[in-house]
């Protein structure tokens, strides 16, 4: 293959991920990189919750890739993602066209509605920088209002959050610090103030030991944040939600509705002649799609299988990067003619925070943590990818360092 041309879709964890390491790798003359983003910039997807609550500013998550990759050794494209063409070895952006050798899909997620009305006009998600933000804006906006109104309106200090998963249940931590300071900044008597989180399961933060739900449940209840579990959303409207609960509906009057429960791999993926299940390309142990020798898939967009319990490994950040190690190793060997490494899922501790100073996570061997230790464990966890990704320079910019407060 004479300077096999290599293209990356996406600069999320997995993508951006394998452009560095492709990039430290391979030589000069051994291979052309082409970056595919619509920004000119990474995010952390796992600190946008932080954003939209308006605990962190946006600034902190939004990593310009000038930083982090070397120009010279790959070509950016600023460009939005239309259609991948496999058969014809191209995809298809909105401002022109690329051929590939091989292709690196990561195209990350979106936010799946299951068809509940008023969801997709009427709630707000947290799956970029400009939906984190819109979100701390509207939050602001709400409570400024409150008291230039002359009608006291209930729906603007209502919050509710649709789904008591890793996201909804962070946003809350989050919304437990933030929302004292928005009270003495607007003059508003936190008793006034009502967070709440719908979740369908029996418990929020499936996967995690009872002990430990029932440590964050207490943590955040104690901070005023309502739970209602077993309940299903059934509709969004405008200045209000209704849910159903032991074959009741109930109302909850809000104009601040936050849907956190549901995200699938981006829709070009299902569209774009790759086998797919569920919306996802349930990946060879390679990492290669199905039909495509020449395909790679990684982190949202791919669907790996847990052969002992039959259920799909989630699609986490660290299992990204992870991936990223034998994508990039194995796109090394595709373009050497050399023998692919199968990937090898492995659960990974899992950390979620309660807000700046609360956390809970099981770590090594299966260790439960809690309390400060785990807030001391999520922080290294996110300062350890920023090593990874920049070194030193981007962990003394970005870094998280207020790990006793």
């Amino acid at each position: 293959m004479n300077k096999p041309h290599i293209v990356i879709l996406g600069a999320g964890y997995g993508g951006l991920m394998t452009t560095i390491k492709l990039q430290k790798s391979l030589g000069t003359n051994e291979a052309k990189i082409t970056l595919v983003n619509k920004n000119d910039y990474h995010y952390q997807t796992t600190w946008l919750h932080e954003n939209a609550a308006g605990t962190l500013h946006h600034d902190r998550t939004r990593i310009p890739l000038r930083d982090i990759i070397k120009m010279n050794r790959v070509n950016f494209v600023q460009d939005t993602v239309v259609s991948i063409k496999p058969e014809e070895k191209l995809v298809k952006l909105e401002t022109t066209t690329l051929n590939y050798d091989v292709l690196v899909v990561g195209l990350g997620f979106e936010p799946a509605t299951f068809g509940i009305p008023g969801l997709e006009e009427h709630a707000f998600t947290i799956d970029n920088i400009d939906s984190a933000r819109m979100l701390r804006q509207h939050l602001a906006y709400n409570f400024s209002l409150y008291h230039n109104e002359k009608e006291k309106k209930s729906a603007r200090l209502n919050i509710v959050i649709g789904g008591g998963g890793f996201t909804g249940v962070e946003f809350v931590g989050e919304l437990a610090n933030r929302i004292p300071e928005l009270c003495e900044e607007y003059d508003i008597e936190k008793s006034l103030v009502r967070i709440i989180n719908i979740e369908g399961s029996p418990t929020v933060l499936p996967g995690f030991e009872p002990q430990l739900v029932e440590y964050a449940m207490n943590s955040l209840e104690s901070r005023g944040i309502e739970f209602i579990t077993g309940a299903m959303l059934k509709e969004c409207k405008p200045k209000s939600i209704v849910y159903e609960k032991d074959n009741k509906l109930e109302e909850i009057p809000t104009m601040t509705t936050v849907w956190t429960a549901g995200v699938r791999a981006n829709e070009i993926v299902e569209h774009s002649g790759l086998e797919t299940n569920r919306g996802k390309v349930e990946v060879r142990d390679d990492m290669r799609a199905p039909d495509y020798d020449d395909v790679f898939v990684i982190g949202d967009c791919a669907l790996i299988i847990d052969s002992n319990t039959g259920r799909s490994y989630p699609p986490t950040a660290q299992t990204a990067v992870r991936q990223s190690s034998i994508v990039a190793r194995n796109v090394k060997a595709f373009i050497r003619d050399e023998k692919l490494e199968a990937f090898k899922p492995k659960k990974l501790g899992t950390v979620a925070s309660l807000g700046n100073n609360d956390a809970i996570g099981v770590v090594f061997n299966n260790q439960k943590i809690f309390g400060w230790k785990a807030t001391v464990m999520k922080k290294i966890i996110d300062n350890r990818y920023l090593f990874k990704l920049g070194g030193f320079g981007l962990l003394l910019k970005k870094g998280k360092f207020n790990i006793f407060y």
